[in-house]
């Protein structure tokens, strides 16, 4: 290791992991990358990363408390980002003990290891506007592509209770939760980022998790596309070069930030209905997709948008990628890539 600033990636080979990885080896931060690559993809992401920058990779799970430990103690790393974890609602329902696992105790491990070798750090824990639940109390009414809060309400901010729905509401929140007490408790640098829908390159999306990548996949390769629900659902969604950026801003305000909270989505300009994505990929691609209906998905939000004003004031951060602009180029990624998604 260098005199350079140090920052270890936990799921260093996953969607998010790998464009941070790749983001903070360009800012010549020694990386070192832990992941236990049994994401689908990750084996391909972690080839692209070495071939590109000198990056540390470790082989880890992050339920293993003892080699978490031992990666922590040898490399006691300026910055913790920790993205490991178990992402679908879906599959958490289907195994809820191997989610609880992964998400709750092993962000647990990983905040120990933090705590006994490297209580400087800086933490940041990727956490999801999950959990919120169902959030059933504000209104919402019905437009012709989507969804809407009524009455002027602007979004979601991390001033609201959170209320754990399903096995990975309650494993994300349940680490959310102890990041914010990790401070408090033993005065630790941690903040949790209450993340929206996250697109971009090396995303390979599927059906459970990654929505707005598995459209597209789907799209351009003639998969077909179930939708749950009727398809007006809306989210705000964030390229993933804005949610480095953010990134970028904890650290950078890193100390006055220790044990606070933030939501972080495209927020109100940045939002886009199931719906309205098919529309927009079969005019963009010129091509009828194959598109059926199920009921919703227990648990599922008819609405989610990020207010994201406490991050704009606290941070200096905003979303810059406008939306179609950050399809295109996923778009544009995924034609190149074609290989990676085979067997999609």
């Amino acid at each position: 290791m260098t005199d350079a600033k140090s920052i270890v990636v936990t799921g260093g080979a996953g969607f998010i992991g790998v464009n941070a990885a790749a983001h903070y080896a360009k800012q010549d931060y020694d990386v070192i990358v832990l992941d236990n690559l049994s994401r689908k993809g990750s084996e391909n992401n972690l080839i692209w990363l070495k071939e590109r920058y000198e990056i540390v990779f470790e082989h880890v799970d992050i339920r293993d408390s003892k080699k978490i430990d031992d990666a922590i103690n040898k490399y006691r790393p300026d910055i913790v980002l920790h993205l490991a974890g178990q992402v679908a609602v879906t599959t958490s329902v289907r195994n809820p003990r191997e989610d609880f696992e992964t998400n709750a105790l092993g962000s647990f491990n990983v905040l120990e290891a933090v705590r006994e070798y490297s209580p400087e750090s800086v933490y940041i824990n990727a956490s999801t506007n999950k959990v919120y639940g169902k959030m059933a109390d504000v209104p919402v009414h019905e437009a012709e592509t989507r969804y809407e809060y009524s009455h002027g309400f602007n979004g979601v901010d991390a001033s609201r209770p959170i209320d754990l729905v399903s096995p990975y509401g309650c494993s994300k929140g349940a680490a959310d939760l102890y990041t914010i007490d990790y401070h408090r408790i033993y005065g630790l640098n941690t903040v949790t980022l209450r993340q929206s829908c996250i697109y971009g390159p090396r995303q390979c999306g599927i059906e459970d998790q990654g929505w707005v990548a598995w459209f597209a996949i789907a799209a351009i390769l003639n998969h077909p596309i179930t939708i749950y629900g009727d398809g007006k659902q809306v989210r705000d969604i964030l390229h993933i070069d804005d949610l480095l950026s953010a990134y970028d801003a904890v650290i950078a305000h890193a100390d006055t930030m220790a044990g606070k909270a933030f939501n972080i989505g495209g927020g109100m300009s940045k939002t886009l209905s199931l719906q309205e994505l098919i529309d927009y990929l079969q005019g963009t691609l010129r091509k009828k997709l194959v598109v059926s209906y199920q009921p919703a998905r227990p648990g599922d939000q008819k609405i989610y948008v990020t207010d994201i004003e406490s991050a704009v004031s606290t941070l200096s951060w905003s979303p810059k990628i406008d939306v179609f602009e950050g399809i295109e180029s996923l778009l544009d990624w995924i034609v190149k890539n074609k290989n990676l998604f085979s067997t999609a």
